[in-house]
């Protein structure tokens, strides 16, 4: 809500220009273009599959030929005897079969169930988020006046100073990442190109756009532009190429993009940048990465205000 709440107070800014388009209807607009987006996302995805899966199936009884031949010696030695042709790995994975007791599948039955209500809530969830982000798109302003009004009076003079401030570094973060996935959309498309992959432009942009999420984008694009190497490469030039392309993109992210295009717009020094990323990847994991450069304009726009106070405090200046 907080990041579509600009494109709502446009059109409903339109609509005070006597361009007569109501808030809900510009709330309506907003949510549909980005649920268009993120549809295009995905149909994004589903070509390359549709045309690397075939393949894929088609390749994978001549990889585990070479596969045998390589590592099926060297289990020999162990004195493991399995062949890892289609034939041997089925026979293998019927012997597994039908040594699994029935506790065990009595235990991947209850799991199952409670895995069925897991995603009944997942789905139930899904249904609800556009509901809510309806509602609080609709009703942004009103909220954020009952929240400044329940503000005691003598802080809510510093409360809203700090939360425009806020407001302001975190708007230059959006514009900082989405040059940051711009740029590295480019980067992705035209090295992947040059390196001559045919799905080159579908599976760039991906990567790209999907850089704002730590790991999962960058996983993503680095799966699909593996698989494309295997299959339209007959040696290892393919595989090669994928890793210097995505080795040298993450070294440009991570030390030049997000740095100087996110970290100077908020504020905030490379090496800055750089520690907050690790710290809160450390101490949060995922989600701590996904937000550690909000976090920290945040923060340091109360360390700010908090220096401010300490530097006019008597304890100070005694």
């Amino acid at each position: 809500a907080y990041a579509l709440n600009g494109g709502v107070d446009y059109l409903d800014r339109l609509r005070l220009g006597r361009l007569g388009m109501p808030r809900a209807l510009a709330v309506v607009v907003v949510m549909a273009l980005f649920l268009s987006a993120a549809t295009a996302l995905v149909l994004i995805v589903i070509p390359v599959l549709q045309k690397e899966i075939p393949l894929l199936q088609a390749q994978i009884p001549a990889f585990l030929l070479k596969l045998d031949a390589i590592v099926g010696p060297r289990l020999g030695e162990m004195g493991i005897n399995v062949k890892l042709d289609g034939a041997g790995l089925r026979e293998l994975l019927s012997q597994q079969m039908a040594g699994v007791s029935d506790s065990t599948w009595s235990s991947l039955l209850a799991s199952a169930r409670v895995g069925g209500s897991a995603l009944l809530g997942w789905l139930a969830t899904l249904i609800l988020i556009p509901v809510v982000l309806f509602y609080l798109l609709l009703d942004w302003h009103r909220l954020l006046q009952r929240v400044a009004g329940a503000v005691p009076r003598r802080w809510a003079a510093g409360a809203v100073s700090m939360a425009q401030e806020v407001n302001v570094l975190l708007a230059q973060y959006l514009r900082g990442q989405m040059l940051v996935m711009l740029v590295l959309a480019v980067y992705y498309s035209s090295a992947l190109a040059i390196a001559g992959f045919e799905v080159a432009l579908p599976v760039g942009i991906l990567t790209g756009l999907l850089v704002f999420i730590p790991y999962l984008g960058f996983g993503l694009g680095l799966a699909l532009a593996l698989i494309a190497a295997v299959l339209q490469f007959a040696d290892w030039s393919g595989v090669i190429a994928v890793a210097f392309i995505y080795g040298a993109g993450q070294v440009i992210e991570g030390f030049f993009l997000t740095p100087r295009l996110v970290g100077e717009r908020i504020g905030l020094n490379p090496l800055a940048v750089i520690f907050a990323l690790l710290a809160f990847g450390q101490l949060f994991g995922f989600v701590g990465v996904l937000l550690a450069l909000p976090a920290s304009a945040i923060l340091m726009v109360a360390f700010r205000h908090l220096r401010h106070h300490y530097l006019r405090s008597s304890f100070y200046n005694a």
